[in-house]
């Protein structure tokens, strides 16, 4: 099972270094033949709209959105979780998302870096104990449509992880903080998707 990680801007080495240690063979993805030789993919935290351009520059848009139309399994944390959003409230102009999930989603929804914040989230998929969760200049879900389910919700009720089919995102940064929950369920998910390109 080889899993790719997106590797044009943002903390795509973290990503790559937990999957790995889960077992996972890694391919850093920046080009279309590079897409097409995994099973699943993630998308890192970082810049959306840097990750944007860049996506379209090298040629991976709308590669992407084909491979994510097909049925790839996409796990994308904050920035990643932009990029997945159908919507996207607050870009900037010219921004475009590779679309999937059926969610509205606010960029750095909780304010300046400086801003960060971690807490405990419970999020019954997982299981017990509750997910340490690190935020960091992340969006949150404002609108969760019919298609897409809540996995994750802060106290006051705004939505912080969700899932729709072989679509997982997160507002938050699992791969900083050790817990591995998030990759293991999405590696879960790649493996019953039996993924084999948008051509097969």
């Amino acid at each position: 099972m080889t899993v790719g990680v997106l590797a044009l801007q943002g903390d795509f080495r973290e990503h790559a270094a937990v999957l790995a240690a889960l077992g996972a063979e890694v391919e850093l993805v920046r080009r279309p033949e590079e897409l097409a030789r995994v099973s699943g993919l993630v998308i890192p935290g970082g810049e959306s709209s840097v990750m944007d351009k860049l996506s379209r520059a090298f040629g991976l848009a709308e590669p992407l959105r084909d491979a994510v139309h097909a049925g790839l399994p996409v796990y994308g944390t904050c920035a990643g979780l932009i990029m997945l959003a159908d919507t996207v409230l607050d870009g900037i102009a010219g921004q475009q998302s590779i679309g999937g999930l059926d969610i509205s989603v606010r960029r750095n929804a909780f304010g300046s870096q400086a801003e960060s914040f971690e807490t405990e989230l419970d999020v019954p998929v997982l299981g017990a104990p509750p997910v340490h969760a690190v935020f960091i200049r992340a969006p949150v879900v404002e609108v969760v449509g019919p298609r897409a389910t809540a996995l994750a919700r802060l106290a006051d009720g705004r939505c912080v992880a969700v899932q729709q089919g072989n679509l997982l995102g997160t507002s938050f940064h699992p791969e900083i903080t050790g817990e591995h929950r998030f990759h293991e369920h999405f590696l879960r998910m790649v493996s019953d998707a039996k993924f084999r390109g948008a051509a097969s």
